[in-house]
């Protein structure tokens, strides 16, 4: 199947399937070739609807996340974007394409030195990659957007704080078999509303808080 065929069956029975409607979405996710993201090994499953392995014991999302994950933030082209865990620099690149700017954060050094070859390849000028711990790196900086591509096991509010009033955060919270996404939408200086999204089960963030051991 070519390429483009095989991007628009994605789309139509995998992305739309999940109810991702917004048209904006499947445009940008018909414009990143996402086979450019996956790893050379692994590309004949660019586009199934699978968690494809790319080291150090992860995985990209699958597209219906992905495209779930587009459709709940929707940036804007003016907005600023904080991405954490930047992976191959797939989701990367599908942000960079809606919004004014995108700061990634990656723990794996090799990881970001991929995503940053993989963005320049694509011609994504407006995305730079951090080799960083999210959970310990702090810019200072407030967004409009924050998307965390890794579960919580237990939900850290660090997050929400770096929102900027009117910004939204995508999480996804909780321990297999069942986690939960979430929007968190900063509506006032010290007020968030969270809404429930959907199940899904994702790789945990690296060095995430765990629940407390239950003792008998």
């Amino acid at each position: 199947m070519q390429t483009v065929d095989a991007r628009e069956q994605m789309i139509e029975q995998q992305v739309r399937a999940w109810d991702v409607l917004d048209a904006r979405v499947l445009e940008v996710m018909r414009r990143v070739p996402r086979e450019l993201f996956v790893p050379a090994g692994q590309r004949y499953r660019a586009y199934a609807d699978d968690e494809v392995p790319i080291g150090h014991g992860q995985h990209m999302l699958r597209p219906s996340v992905a495209g779930r994950l587009l459709q709940a933030l929707l940036p804007l082209a003016q907005e600023s974007v904080l991405e954490v865990g930047t992976g191959t620099g797939f989701l990367t690149a599908c942000l960079a394409a809606c919004a004014a700017e995108v700061r990634s954060l990656e723990i794996f050094p090799e990881l970001a030195a991929q995503a940053r070859e993989n963005l320049r390849s694509w011609g994504a000028r407006n995305a730079e990659v951090w080799d960083a711990d999210a959970l310990r790196a702090a810019d200072g900086r407030r967004y409009e957007v924050i998307a965390v591509t890794a579960s919580l096991p237990v939900y850290d509010a660090r997050f929400e704080r770096r929102l900027q009033v009117g910004g939204r955060l995508f999480v996804v919270v909780g321990a297999a078999p069942v986690m939960e996404a979430r929007l968190v939408r900063r509506v006032a200086e010290d007020r968030w509303q969270s809404e429930s999204l959907f199940e899904t089960v994702i790789d945990p963030l690296l060095n995430a808080a765990r629940p407390e051991p239950f003792n008998f």
